[in-house]
């Protein structure tokens, strides 16, 4: 318990010691009284008036505080009349001392005024009554206690012989003293106060009219100032509970329901009223006017209060009616379905709702046991669950919750969900309330949204997250085998831009077609977003390959769509189950064989296996470092000569790039070139070749005016419109004449853009340029592109070389080449010779120039010099 602070405490004993100043006094005179220093009734009357006085300054004074500060109207009127009460006792003490005609008769209308007074104050207290009709109850209360005991007082004891005056004194005292004390004991709220307070005024009831009965016998003594000090002691407990404002937030408290079940507190005072009545009729056997007076006024009482009880009936039978319609109301528009269960589990009421969401009539329902409605599966789980509600294990928890199917009257299963709550220890139900409601919707949407969920809404395949589910079911079997191919598509992107999205979600549902139409049972299909599929498959490493490859020839084959044929590519990665510790990593291997598989070419199946790995990893270093590589020197070219197979005479040289890569070593174009076109920068690599090469041309004095430099070129950097002149720019700056120049173009580039490489190769030729065709014979170009392209040299592929002619056949197919080659004006190379029997065949093929290792090998321009000054003449 918190301890006040000691200034608190000061501060309260010093508020407690002023306020009992008053008390003081008065009690010293009223002692005085008793000691015979003063006249008795003067004493009575000083003393008895300055405690008076005091209360009725203190509780008017809380009365103004109270209606000026909060307000509360009745509060203040308690206080009021409760100081009214103290300034009635002072006045009724006066006309004891003063002695007017009819003392007697003034005397006791005194204490019936100071009792009313009282009475009012007392009711209006916060917390003794929040409502007229309360306080009316609890004055009936209140009188007809008072009255039955003070009819069986007058009949019992000898009260009828004295003065008239005293009895109504005594019965108007009576009265009040009674219903104070109903009130005072029905205060729930500041009841501490309120005792005081209550106590106080009974008291001073008392007191005061046992003074008046002193009074009206004629006798004065030293007992009038006696129970005149009662009286200040009473008027101190009414100031100090009637003045307390330091109380909690006041409450509009309501009467409960069940006030008139304690009503039966009259029933005995009555009683023995009527008792008293029979006795004195036995006894002596008749009725005086004042006890006829009294036993009617008795009965009056108990009439009005009846009456009041009979109102309040009413009240509250209207008010169950009502909160009856209410409940059946909504038990009967209720959308779920409400059973009434014994110990025993047998139904014994539902509600009208079974009938209109179940359709299940009354006889259907009404005294079968709850589980012979359920699904025979659902039994043992709805068992358990009430089971364990009955045993206790839920008794502080929410009510038990039962899923089950539940057939209704058409003898339809339907999904339900069941609350199930003890309401045995409540005596109105004593029974387990069950409350069904249809979940079949739910459900059904539930597992729609679940299905939705592991399903791609375009191709209607299984999604990533789906894929990965059964990725961990396949792994969790003991022993299971299994592959997991990843799908990449090249081209859709393509498609999108051209043809319009629409065009390539038709694609994309097409692709999913064909994949799924190629599949087994146990296999799964997925896309896991853009143009990526899947494929978890349980066939081992050589079906699962042989899978692969049946999509990707099935994904080649052209897409017929309304007005138009399009074509795709693929690239697929294959990686087995057990070759990841987890299935995060099983995709991931996956997709880096399907990552490798695009950096080697279209339509290809690749396994995961480390090296795959490694090259990717050196794939990714060498693209981040190949931008900066020029400025920090790595960069180099390198020169292989063209030689004249009459005799052996170079001719020529092609520039070839290096990378001196200062971990990985030397880097061929064969791998660089695919890494400068991935990250853009193989236009720059280009024109940094063809210039480097240039520079190094200008210095060689050796080689003379028809020894030519030749140098490869990417498509793109071909195609740009500032090419031509940049070429210009590079010649002009090193003084070189443009027939010395042969720019190269592989021959798989051409069918790219046919019509484009014409025009930009015509515009070299203007320059005076010459133009190479590379590596022909390695791709699918047709001999006809020979006489629309504005070269002037052809470079053989080694394949057209390593096919020799055989005795009795055809010619060769490197005979027929070069004999159109040579009708056509162009001169002829032979790459890659890497033997003398090479270059016999090339030779007697009708090439006048050969390139490979057998002839010179690819050197820097340091030794390319010193090779040129001793070997041309």
């Amino acid at each position: 318990m918190a301890v006040p602070p000691p200034a608190r405490l000061a501060t309260r004993a010093g508020t407690r010691v002023t306020f009992l100043l008053a008390p003081t006094a008065g009690g010293l005179v009223l002692a005085a009284g008793v000691a015979g220093l003063v006249p008795p009734l003067p004493a009575l009357l000083a003393g008895v008036g300055i405690v008076a006085l005091f209360a009725t300054a203190v509780l008017w004074h809380t009365a103004l505080a109270i209606h000026h500060d909060e307000g509360a109207f009745a509060a203040c009127r308690g206080a009021g009349f409760l100081g009214m009460s103290a300034v009635a006792t002072a006045l009724t003490c006066g006309v004891l001392l003063f002695d007017p005609p009819g003392a007697g008769i003034w005397a006791a209308g005194g204490v019936g005024v100071t009792g009313a007074f009282a009475v009012l104050g007392t009711m209006m207290l916060p917390g003794a009554a929040a409502t007229v009709a309360v306080r009316l109850r609890r004055a009936f209360d209140g009188l007809g206690l008072g009255v039955s005991l003070g009819f069986a007082a007058y009949l019992m004891t000898p009260m009828h012989r004295s003065p008239w005056e005293g009895l109504a004194s005594t019965l108007l005292a009576a009265a009040g003293v009674s219903i104070v004390t109903v009130i005072v004991l029905r205060a729930r709220l500041h009841r501490p106060a309120a005792l005081r307070c209550g106590f106080g005024v009974m008291i001073v009831i008392c007191a005061l009219c046992t003074v008046v009965n002193l009074k009206i016998s004629g006798s004065e003594s030293w007992l009038q100032p006696l129970f005149g000090l009662v009286i200040a002691a009473g008027l101190t407990l009414a100031a100090d509970g009637g003045s307390r404002r330091n109380l909690p937030e006041r409450l509009e408290l309501k009467e409960p329901d069940q006030y008139l079940s304690s009503y039966p507190l009259l029933a005995v005072p009555a009683g023995v009223g009527v008792v008293a009545a029979l006795i004195h009729l036995i006894a002596v056997g008749s009725f005086d006017n004042t006890a006829i007076v009294l036993g009617v006024s008795m009965v009056a009482v108990l009439t009005m209060r009846e009456l009041l009880v009979v109102s309040d009936i009413r009240r509250y039978t209207a008010q169950l009616r009502v909160k009856e319609a209410h409940f059946r109301s909504l038990v009967a528009g209720a959308t779920d379905l409400t059973l009434v269960l014994d110990d025993h589990l047998t139904i014994r009421w539902q509600s009208p709702a079974a009938a209109r969401l179940f359709g299940l009539a009354e006889s259907q329902v009404v005294g079968r046991t709850f589980l012979e409605l359920i699904h025979p599966d659902d039994v043992p789980g709805a068992r358990a669950g009430i089971e364990a509600l009955i045993a206790g294990e839920h008794a502080d928890g929410p009510p038990a919750l039962i899923n089950a199917r539940l057939r209704d009257g058409h003898g339809i299963w339907r999904d339900t969900e069941s609350t199930v709550a003890d309401q045995r220890s409540v005596p109105e139900v004593a029974a387990l309330v069950v409350h069904v409601r249809d979940v079949g919707e739910r459900r059904h949407l539930e597992r729609t949204l679940h299905r939705l969920s592991y399903t791609d809404q375009l191709t209607g395949l299984a999604n990533r997250r789906a894929l990965m589910r059964d990725l961990l079911e396949f792994r969790r079997r003991a022993g299971q085998q299994g592959t997991l191919l990843v799908i990449d598509l090249h081209g859709l992107a393509e498609i999108n831009d051209s043809r319009g999205r629409e065009t390539g979600d038709a694609v994309l549902i097409e692709v999913g077609r064909r994949i799924k139409s190629l599949l087994g049972e146990d296999d799964v299909a997925a896309r896991l977003g853009g143009d990526e599929f899947a494929v978890l498959t349980p066939d081992g490493a050589v079906l699962a390959y042989a899978l692969a490859t049946r999509i990707v020839t099935s994904v080649m084959e052209p897409y017929e769509l309304p007005g138009m044929i399009v074509e795709l590519h693929t690239s697929v990665g294959l990686a087995e189950l057990t070759g990841g510790k987890d299935s995060e990593e099983v995709l991931r291997h996956a997709d880096l064989a399907r990552s490798r598989a695009r950096q080697l070419g279209k339509d290809r199946v690749e396994w995961y296996d480390t090296d795959v790995e490694i090259q990717l990893h050196r794939r990714m270093d060498l693209e981040r470092e190949l931008l900066d590589a020029a400025d920090r020197g790595e960069l180099d070219v390198v020169f292989q000569p063209v030689v004249s197979l009459r005799d052996a005479q170079p001719v020529g040289v092609e520039a070839l790039l290096r990378w001196r890569h200062p971990k990985l070593g030397t880097i061929l174009p064969a791998e660089l070139l695919p890494i400068a076109r991935a990250v853009g920068c193989a236009a720059e690599l280009d024109e940094w070749v063809l210039d480097q090469a240039c520079r190094h041309l200008a210095g060689w004095g050796a080689g003379g005016k028809d020894f030519w430099l030749s140098v490869n070129v990417a498509p793109r950097e071909l195609l740009t419109a500032r090419f031509p002149e940049r070429v210009a720019e590079i010649l002009r700056r090193h003084a070189i004449e443009p027939e010395r120049l042969v720019v190269e173009v592989q021959e798989t580039w051409i069918a790219e853009d046919v019509p484009a490489i014409v025009a930009s190769l015509a515009g070299l030729r203007k320059l005076g340029v010459r133009a190479a065709l590379d590596d022909f014979g390695a791709g699918h170009a047709s001999l006809a592109h020979l006489r629309r392209l504005p070269v002037d040299m052809l470079k053989l592929d080694q394949s057209l070389i390593n096919q020799p002619a055989e005795q009795g056949t055809t010619p060769a197919v490197i005979d027929v080449v070069v004999s159109l080659g040579r009708r056509l004006g162009l001169e002829i190379v032979a790459k890659g010779l890497e033997s003398q029997d090479q270059i016999d065949r090339a030779r007697q093929a009708g090439c006048h120039y050969g390139q490979g290792f057998v002839l010179a090998r690819p050197a820097p321009a340091e030794r390319m010099e010193a090779y040129l000054d001793s070997h041309r003449s």
